[in-house]
């Protein structure tokens, strides 16, 4: 007998004569993950990707390595699992000797069973109703219950092995991380756009991210607020370059050169266009933000039309339907609502209008950008650019 882990796969089954360049990169992702780890042995068989550790320590670590496979896009479920020889003597014993003791307390369970290996001589529900016998009388006062049990036990019979677990965890779920192409992430130090962020990762997308601060009316403490968030992203992205760019002069001009009502959205249109000139460097097909319609002033329909007239590439709003309770309750899953809510200010408060354009006409903004030399503005904001990559394991790292 073995402890191992199986990763199960999601959509990625649904995929055609392509599914195994996802499953490349989703195992690209993994292996790289298991090298900071330890030492184990990661190969895929009908839809689960199996990880073997193979010496003692590597067995030592194999909690922080299910905690990793947790965090791989592609995956549905994760489970810590037994393997042992193919037989159902041998089965019961691993189901009484490491499952009972992890099942006492429950009060409900049901056995589900899966033969791969059609040679086995038990079907499946013989199986199940075998194994589903072994703990009635292993645990007194446990009932079955197959419609909604508190506990499922699996027993999986397979090509070389059988394969027994309980309490399946939840994977990330989604398409592996690279495989929809490169975006451009607007990170500021909200709920919103981490959430946003890990959308688009969700789907595939490799996240470049940019930051506008503005010292000194932001602080330092602010940046590495925006920094934490992204650390926090590469529990699934392993690395997240962060490009940081200063919008002070841009704000302090518009402060005394453009009507205030009109100020937020002037900002959002540098802000675009220093975005944009950012991707078509780094590659990136998209630029991605956490607006949602109507949540501020400056993403009401008209607003967000004139932040689109900006940029040649599309703009993808993965929240732009949701409400803030559903954002708050990403933003907790994946452990970013916290460092969200510290008090420290970003770009977007700094000179407020009081009173903001909600339903704006673009020739009118036109009329105000052309106030200033928006062009020249845009590259000298460009050259103050500071690059900072973030990753999951190992302190972060400046890039000249």
């Amino acid at each position: 007998m073995k402890e191992v882990i199986l990763c199960k796969y999601g959509e990625l089954i649904l995929k055609g004569a392509n599914r195994s360049d996802f499953e490349m990169k989703m195992l690209k992702g993994l292996r790289q993950r298991a090298r900071r780890i330890g030492n184990y042995k990661i190969f895929y068989s009908q839809s689960t990707v199996y990880i073997e550790p193979l010496d003692e320590q590597s067995l030592d670590a194999i909690d922080e390595m299910t905690y990793q496979a947790k965090h791989v896009f592609g995956f549905v479920g994760v489970s810590r699992a037994f393997a042992c020889e193919k037989n159902m003597d041998t089965i019961a014993k691993v189901v009484r000797e490491n499952l009972v003791p992890r099942l006492k307390g429950y009060k409900t369970f049901k056995v589900e069973s899966k033969r791969s290996d059609k040679k086995f001589p038990m079907t499946s529900p013989d199986i199940s109703a075998e194994i589903g016998g072994v703990i009635l009388s292993a645990i007194p006062g446990i009932k079955v219950d197959v419609k909604s049990p508190e506990i499922v036990v699996r027993i999986e019979i397979r090509d070389t092995d059988a394969y027994v677990h309980a309490g399946q965890e939840k994977g990330a779920g989604g398409i592996p991380y690279g495989s929809s192409g490169r975006g451009l992430l607007l990170l500021s130090g909200g709920i919103d756009s981490p959430v946003a962020g890990f959308m688009m990762a969700k789907r595939g997308v490799q996240l470049e991210a940019i930051h506008f601060e503005s010292f000194p009316y932001t602080s330092e403490r602010a940046k590495e607020k925006v920094l934490e968030l992204a650390k926090h992203l590469t529990r699934y992205t392993m690395r997240l370059r962060v490009h940081v760019f200063s919008l002070t002069k841009i704000q302090e001009l518009l402060r005394d050169n453009c009507e205030e009502e009109y100020f937020t959205l002037m900002l959002r249109r540098y802000m675009m266009a220093i975005s944009l000139k950012l991707a078509h460097d780094y590659d990136c097909e998209a630029i991605i933000t956490g607006e949602s319609l109507g949540q501020v002033a400056s993403q009401t329909m008209k607003a967000i039309n004139v932040t689109n007239s900006m940029t040649d590439i599309p703009i993808f709003r993965p929240l732009i339907g949701m409400d803030k309770e559903e954002i708050i309750r990403v933003a907790r899953q994946i452990g970013t609502f916290e460092t969200s809510t510290l008090p420290y200010e970003d770009c977007c408060t700094v000179f407020t209008p009081r009173h903001p354009r909600t339903r704006p006409e673009l020739e009118k903004v036109i009329e105000q950008q052309n106030r200033l030399p928006f062009d020249e503005l845009v590259e000298e904001a460009y050259k103050t650019r500071e690059t900072i990559v973030v990753k999951q394991f190992g302190d972060n790292k400046t890039e000249e």
